[in-house]
């Protein structure tokens, strides 16, 4: 009996991949609507689709305002796209299945295993439900406490809705706010009742659904996390602390970001943690990013570039990567064979993966610096800050020290795909447009021999 390979079931890459692609033509569709936009504002298609990859992937990158265009609908379709896009539409399908009383089928569990990089199949359906406990209590605190900071500048149900738009978009590492011409929180930089809270946000969403759920279940108790819980927390750490002393030595007596308006040493200190935080990869800034030093945007790139943990909300690199290739480089000065760390040893597939999504986004940004150099040649746009551009958008980061809107449609397209890959997975999109992962290489298996590098 023959057998009909044409049915075989999607890869998980496929359907992740694929989901994200249906997320964002719904979005773009619903944006376009005239009941999405302001008054006779009218979206074009070019900036409907920018918007709603943004928001799907949780970048931040707009190139209309999205207070000064978007009606009250269009922002509610934004915030839904930002919670679906940073959650996961995985996540919300099963939630949403659980919560009406259907049972999921195995498929079900194997792609929600897959797309949410479960620790294991069985129980991933409990799992989620705890994830979701997680999410939504941390996103109400969130929204409550934003809610007290708004409601006496804003009234009080602006106020409550500017709590809950900011605590979702803050927690899904998405960087879309609703202050319009004030540029972000640039009118709070001296205000640590909301810099902090949004610090708080950004960092919880981006360690990832199994660390904060690894963290309760052990109740914080750092020796009895697994491996990975502890990679990210020590990743992490280093990374926030090591951004804020660079940012605050190459920016500390810049008039028009740490220093701005005579700020004291206090409010310095509170903004260089909160561009370090935001730049892995919020995208809200307390400072004009076009203002900093071509130093202090490099350090900001690098932050952007590595990015949040795996199973976040955050994009780039991911901090396990850059955590697995510094342990890498040691073992190589140490003349070891295997690559170890907290008495474990990692598995030679996990390097492999971890210096090919590195290389591969090192490719797409060399890439696209040419393109966006030769395609904004005519413009006065700087090289660090088309760099700066693309990378925000492929770390979905948000942040810029240019205007996205002017900068050409063929740029706009390119840091569209930028945003979709960053957000799905440039690993991901081979993986789905080639063989599975693990699969065996086709034809012989060649003898060993040596090639001298270095």
């Amino acid at each position: 009996m023959l057998t009909n390979h044409n049915k075989a079931p999607m890869s998980p890459s496929k359907v992740l991949a694929a989901g994200f692609l249906v997320i964002i033509v719904i979005g773009t569709m619903l944006l376009l609507l005239p009941i999405a936009s302001q008054g006779d504002i009218r979206i074009t298609p070019l900036q409907a689709l920018f918007t709603a990859v943004s928001a799907v992937c949780v970048t931040g990158l707009t190139v209309v305002s999205t207070a000064g265009s978007y009606s009250l609908f269009g922002e509610l379709v934004i915030l839904t796209l930002i919670q679906v896009g940073g959650l996961g539409f995985m996540f919300f399908v099963t939630s949403i299945l659980v919560l009406a009383g259907r049972r999921i089928s195995l498929r079900g569990r194997m792609l929600l295993h897959d797309t949410m990089s479960l620790p294991a199949l069985s129980g991933s359906v409990r799992v989620t439900l705890q994830f979701m406990v997680i999410v939504f209590t941390i996103e109400i605190v969130g929204a409550v406490w934003l809610a007290t900071q708004f409601i006496p500048l804003f009234g009080f149900w602006r106020g409550v809705y500017y709590g809950v738009f900011h605590a979702i978009s803050a927690f899904c590492n998405a960087g879309f706010d609703l202050f319009g011409a004030a540029g972000s929180l640039s009118a709070y930089q001296e205000s640590p009742s909301i810099l902090l809270p949004f610090s708080v946000l950004i960092i919880l969403g981006g360690l990832g659904f199994a660390v904060l759920a690894d963290l309760m279940d052990n109740r914080f108790s750092l020796r009895k996390l697994h491996l990975h819980s502890k990679v990210v927390l020590a990743a992490t750490a280093v990374l926030l602390v090591t951004g804020t002393a660079l940012v605050a030595l190459l920016e500390w007596d810049n008039p028009e970001t740490l220093a701005r308006g005579g700020a004291g040493t206090a409010s310095r200190i509170m903004n260089a943690w909160f561009q370090s935080v935001t730049a892995r990869t919020a995208g809200f800034n307390s400072f004009p990013q076009a203002s900093m030093r071509n130093a202090g945007k490099l350090v900001t790139i690098f932050l952007m570039f590595i990015g949040a943990s795996p199973a976040s909300t955050g994009g780039g690199v991911k901090t396990t990567t850059l955590f697995t290739l510094v342990l890498l480089v040691r073992s190589l000065f140490r003349g070891c064979e295997d690559v170890s760390v907290f008495g474990r040893r990692l598995a030679p597939t996990l390097v492999r993966t971890a210096l090919g999504i590195f290389f591969i986004s090192l490719l797409l940004l060399a890439a696209g610096s040419v393109l966006m150099t030769s395609s904004e040649q005519a413009g006065s746009q700087e090289v660090i800050d088309l760099l700066f551009e693309e990378t925000s958008a492929l770390a979905t980061v948000g942040l810029s020290t240019t205007q996205t809107a002017a900068l050409g449609a063929g740029t706009q397209l390119w840091l569209i795909l930028l945003m979709y890959l960053g957000r799905v997975g440039p690993l991901t999109i081979m993986l789905s447009l080639g063989r599975a992962s693990g699969a065996k290489c086709p034809g012989p298996r060649y003898p060993v021999e040596q090639v001298i590098v270095g």
